[in-house]
């Protein structure tokens, strides 16, 4: 019996595992945008849909790095979003504009409240456009920049005309709130904070009085703070550590960054989640 058990053991090992199917690489898109032609990557299921949909909005280190078009960490952002059948589009508000890093940039071309939220109104048109697309499933996903151009574009007085159904859901990463909290704050569509307590590149107070503010005249709202976490929490294999003034303009102007895992894991659940709403 021991020797059968063996035999059958070896040839269970000996059966070829299907290796799994690679994920579809992102490709480029061109989205009219007034005087701009936003380029954006797309990466989108196979078939034929419709998918919910994310457009997630970089940081302002930018979307490419120097030999790619999307950085890492928002490659693994959306290939978590694939794996969960969501479409995800980046737009690069930063390299539309012939414009490189703008984090250490003084006085940026690129506002929040202005280039960024129609680039996020183009997108959602584009998309609207789509018959991929799951219209009434278009979210939004922003880390730091791109999540405070997200808190301006779901304030209730800035729905874009034309643009319906509205977006489902948001989820910002470590915007910085302090004008938002200083402005009476609040969102048309659900909306999720997540910054870690020891941020001190945004302001994780900032954030808590807004969404605090918010409540009670406001579509629902929820953050998350975590702790012992710091800036850029949610990215991967990055130690800890403190920025100093430097020319690099794809790293905040001071402060410090590093990942945070059981942070970055259960923000990894909690995103799911808040899509899946």
């Amino acid at each position: 019996m021991r020797l059968k058990s063996l035999v059958m053991f070896v040839a269970i090992l000996a059966v070829p595992v299907a290796a799994a199917a690679p994920l579809p690489a992102p490709h480029q898109v061109e989205i009219p945008d007034g005087k701009v032609t936003l380029h954006a990557q797309l990466y989108r299921p196979p078939g034929d849909g419709p998918f919910p949909t994310v457009i997630a909005l970089h940081g302002c280190g930018g979307l490419a790095g120097r030999a790619e078009a999307v950085r890492p960490r928002y490659r693994e952002w959306a290939e978590q979003l694939l794996a969960t059948g969501h479409a995800v589009l980046l737009p690069d508000s930063y390299g539309s504009r012939a414009l490189g890093p703008q984090c250490g940039v003084r006085d940026r071309q690129v506002q929040i409240r202005r280039e960024r939220v129609a680039d996020i109104n183009a997108a959602q048109r584009w998309l609207i456009q789509q018959a991929w697309v799951a219209h009434d499933r278009i979210s939004l996903v922003g880390w730091g920049n791109g999540g405070g151009a997200l808190l301006w574009a779901v304030r209730p007085q800035l729905l874009s005309r034309g643009a319906e159904p509205d977006f489902r859901s948001a989820v910002a990463f470590y915007p910085d709130c302090r004008s938002s909290s200083g402005l009476g704050w609040s969102t048309r569509v659900p909306t999720l904070v997540l910054i870690g307590g020891r941020d001190d590149v945004s302001s994780p107070s900032a954030c808590h009085q807004m969404v605090d503010g918010a409540r009670g005249r406001s579509a629902l709202a929820r953050i998350v703070v975590y702790p012992d976490a710091y800036h850029d929490f949610d990215r991967a294999n990055l130690p800890l550590h403190a920025i100093s003034s430097s020319a690099d303009a794809t790293l905040p102007e001071g402060g410090h960054i590093g990942t945070d895992a059981d942070a970055r894991r259960d923000a990894q659940k909690l995103v799911a989640e808040w899509l899946a709403r």
